[in-house]
């Protein structure tokens, strides 16, 4: 059984390995390379989120129900645009940089047709994993990390240093964030969503490793990436608007 893996960040290399520790043949597909002829059991795409619509796109029709999503800032919309309609999905809670230990938050959550056989993947690269449901369970699970990634880093352009600072000194900047992005994952999902319930979560992540820096590198592209959809969908960001472009 082989797995097509997209995408060779530290994280696509740490989980081929797992892969290939459960018994599967690994196919790596550097940007730009052709896809394998033959269909694998499942291809796991771990692009940067700009890249995503492109990959998706790019698909054979056949590939598209063999679909693995391994990306941050992720949303149904993004996969259903491209007749992906039922993916195998990651939400993680582990980093890998190069040179550095894998550093792990909480459980990774998955969910999908390919879950179990993830699941069991992940254990073998020594990333603690989960099978949850799909449908809200999963949405929810996804805007809980695009929660954690999108105010860490857009309150670190701000000023903030760690998380823990985000549930003490950074609180009120930290909670004015979040309501922006709560209400652009809601219109992105085209529901409601539980804001207590997913901030708690938020924080509960927080608190898990309280030292873990805020800005990223990429900050200013999440920054803008999220004005981008929040104009799309017409919602007003006045704590993203704010923020040092």
């Amino acid at each position: 059984m082989s797995v097509v893996v997209i995408g060779l960040g530290q994280l696509g290399r740490l989980f081929g390995a797992g892969l290939l520790a459960t018994g599967h043949t690994v196919v790596p597909v550097r940007r730009g390379e052709p896809l394998p002829a033959t269909l694998p059991e499942h291809v796991l795409v771990a692009v940067g989120e700009d890249d995503l619509a492109s990959v998706l796109g790019s698909l054979p029709p056949a590939w598209r129900d063999r679909v693995v999503l391994l990306q941050n800032e992720l949303s149904p919309p993004e996969w259903l645009a491209h007749a992906v309609v039922r993916p195998t999905v990651l939400v993680v809670w582990a980093e890998k940089k190069k040179g550095k230990p894998l550093a792990v938050v909480r459980e990774t959550e998955v969910a999908g047709p390919g879950a179990a056989l993830f699941v069991s993947a992940l254990a073998a690269a020594d990333v603690p994993a989960r099978v949850i449901d799909e449908g809200r369970a999963l949405e929810d699970a996804l805007v809980v990390k695009n929660l954690y990634i999108l105010v860490s880093n857009l309150a670190g352009l701000a000023g903030a240093a760690s998380v823990g600072q985000l549930l003490g000194v950074h609180a009120e900047l930290a909670s004015e964030i979040a309501r922006d992005v709560l209400a652009i994952e809601a219109a992105r999902l085209g529901r409601p969503v539980d804001e207590a319930a997913l901030l708690a979560r938020m924080n509960e992540a927080f608190a898990a490793d309280p030292a873990h820096a805020c800005r990223g590198r990429t900050a200013g592209a999440r920054l803008a990436r999220a004005l981008d959809r929040a104009r799309a969908l017409g919602v007003p960001t006045p704590a993203l608007d704010r923020l040092p472009h």
